[in-house]
């Protein structure tokens, strides 16, 4: 079998990148054809395996822009190198697909797109808590099934959140999003484990809380637990907004899903494997008032057998960065790794990227994971809060 069929873009192009699938857009193809690429973007809509993604970079290329559902592993890092690349960019802000102490070693920045995700993927979050919390789809089954034939008193009851408990694990930026959006809108208490602790979130609902008193109006409270158990305990809804790692993988397993109350909700917009899937099929099918919402799955795009039947599970396909502005941001940022990583450009030093989907761009890399290893230059952060 030969490379998976391409389009090109600017084919008199003197550099040749590898986009691994289409990507929404066109400020991205700006940057990179102003830069003199020509941009060859693979049309499969089916995941690339490694064989495939090794065949494109026949001919040569110097950078690829990749998937977070393709495995950028030593070999396949290696036979980039070879092809003359510079350059790999992960169009996603996640990057446990790539192994970086690789890129490292073969002299490859690693560029990812943060920044731009966090309010996006925290609706998403909020959406499937109110989505299981309320049986919207359930409902819509229902509608659709014309089992609807009147009101009923007792007609899928659901849960409500308003001054509940909210349990996040792993609160970094899109943890903390969540637990604000929930806190503002339904004033819920938050309990949440993070090895690293987040002061920044305590301070912000032990100030909101002021003013919700201020206002004669009940207060809410932010605790740091000390371990997992605990927020499972405690919690009406939990949150995983946790990275993945060897020690987060299955982190809710059937043993952790036991602590849980009975009618408790568990959303996962965060990486499928922190779920050992096929313990909580078991858990939903014997406690169904218990909920889930899902946005990744263990062995994705595979779903565990089991859980399509399962009523008390609200099950979405990885939608949790899937806005225009979000989608098309990250293509503005991947690309724009690339074209400073070939223009010798230094990395930029803040964590607010939204100066970049913006005329005139910053002449920078919005975000290289490798960067301090790699020895690149990198500009002082003097763009404030984001």
């Amino acid at each position: 079998m030969g490379p998976p069929e391409c389009r090109t873009i600017n084919p008199g192009g003197s550099r040749r990148v590898v986009v691994t699938k289409e990507l929404p857009g066109e400020r991205w193809l700006q940057l990179l054809t102003g830069a003199g690429c020509r941009i060859d973007i693979c049309t499969s809509s089916e995941p690339l395996s490694s064989d495939d993604v090794r065949s494109t970079f026949e001919g040569g290329c110097v950078a690829a822009i990749g998937q977070l559902t393709e495995t950028w592993d030593e070999p396949t890092l290696s036979a980039l190198k070879s092809a003359g690349a510079r350059a790999y960019s992960n169009y996603a802000v996640g990057y446990d697909n790539v192994d970086v102490a690789a890129a490292t070693r073969l002299g490859l920045p690693v560029g990812n797109t943060p920044g731009i995700l966090t309010e996006t993927t925290a609706e998403l979050a909020v959406a499937l808590t109110f989505a299981a919390a309320r049986r919207i789809t359930e409902g819509d089954r229902f509608m659709r099934e014309g089992r609807y034939t009147g009101w009923l008193p007792t007609l899928l009851l659901g849960q409500l959140l308003w001054h509940r408990t909210l349990g996040i694990i792993g609160a970094g930026r899109i943890g903390m999003a969540y637990a604000r959006m929930l806190v503002e809108g339904h004033k819920m208490d938050v309990v949440y484990f993070d090895p690293a602790g987040n002061e920044a979130l305590e301070e912000y609902v032990a100030d909101y809380s002021r003013f919700l008193q201020q206002h004669g109006r009940k207060p809410v409270h932010c605790r740091r637990a000390e371990s997992v158990e605990d927020v499972l305990h405690a919690a009406d809804v939990v949150g995983l907004h946790a990275v993945l790692s060897e020690s987060t993988r299955h982190l809710i397993d059937g043993k952790r899903l036991a602590l849980m109350k009975d009618d408790a909700i568990l959303i996962n917009s965060s990486r499928g494997p922190l779920i050992d899937e096929a313990a909580l099929v078991e858990h939903c099918r014997s406690h169904p008032q218990f909920r889930a919402g899902l946005d990744v799955y263990e062995n994705e795009p595979a779903v565990q057998a089991g859980l399509t039947e399962l009523p008390n599970v609200v099950i979405v396909p990885h939608l949790g960065s899937a806005t225009c502005w979000t989608r098309q941001g990250m293509a503005t940022l991947a690309a724009a790794n690339v074209v400073a990583i070939l223009n010798q450009w230094p990395v930029w030093g803040s964590a607010e990227v939204r100066p970049f989907l913006t005329d005139p761009a910053p002449q920078a890399a919005p975000s290289i994971v490798n960067a301090a290893d790699l020895g690149l230059p990198v500009l002082p952060d003097t763009a404030g809060p984001a």
